[in-house]
């Protein structure tokens, strides 16, 4: 307790959002009024893909895209809504180079998603690969760093190099839906499929907007012979 104080004192913890001092902070380093513009995703939703909507009923049930085109993951879910601090968080650990945002934004994620886990776990998390261009540019892999957050909150090894991308894509943010989808098809490929085959994958990325690069990653997965890719992601674009 007397080194946690003096820690305080000297360090004392801020909120990742607003840089509020945090009394009791615990790991997550958001203050209440900032927690409290957390959008959580929650029921009534699509038990495919994850897309929050309104019903009148209430219940969870398929949304269009997912009846007419199943997509090749077995299930998607995301811990909030791109939007208010998640969206501020996400922005300034992707494009801003603050890769100490991966903690807290991993742990929301790991506190949302649990019960999405399935009761056996899964074999591995798989975070969605950057071209070798992009990650010179960057510096770093937002979703590998995720990845390793929710690997250690959820005792799941996590696998790094297996899948990966191919071919350079251009950067999905401002492109159409159908726009989105070409330009991932095809990008993504298994190196060693015997290593997937049959296994439960956590495929892991930090935003679902369309769903396009999910979606590619998952098809190569299957194509390899995963046997379940379930989708973890922090936010979820709501359009």
């Amino acid at each position: 307790m007397f080194l946690r104080a003096l820690l305080d004192t000297f360090f004392p913890p801020l909120c990742h959002v607003c840089r509020s001092f945090v009394p009791d902070a615990g790991e997550i380093h958001l203050c209440a009024a900032c927690r409290d513009k957390v959008a959580p995703v929650r029921s009534p939703l699509c038990p495919v893909c994850g897309l929050p909507f309104a019903t009148e009923d209430g219940i969870d049930h398929p949304c269009g895209p997912c009846l007419t085109t199943r997509p090749p993951f077995d299930a998607a879910r995301s811990a909030a809504r791109f939007e208010g601090p998640v969206q501020a968080l996400i922005h300034r650990f992707k494009y801003g180079g603050k890769v100490h945002l991966a903690r807290p934004l991993g742990l929301l994620a790991a506190e949302s998603l649990s019960d999405f886990v399935p009761a056996g776990g899964a074999d591995f998390i798989v975070p969605v690969p950057l071209h070798r261009r992009r990650l010179r540019e960057r510096g770093f892999n937002q979703a590998q760093l995720l990845g390793r957050v929710l690997a250690k909150q959820w005792r799941i090894p996590l696998s790094v190099d297996n899948l990966r991308r191919i071919r350079w894509t251009e950067p999905q943010t401002g492109l159409a839906a159908d726009d989105r989808r070409r330009n991932v098809r095809g990008a993504f490929r298994v190196a060693d499929p015997s290593r997937f085959r049959e296994r439960r994958l956590l495929l892991v990325d930090d935003v679902y907007t369309t769903g396009g690069t999910v979606t590619e990653c998952a098809r190569a997965l299957k194509a390899a012979g995963a046997g379940e890719v379930l989708a973890v992601t922090v936010a979820r674009a709501v359009l």
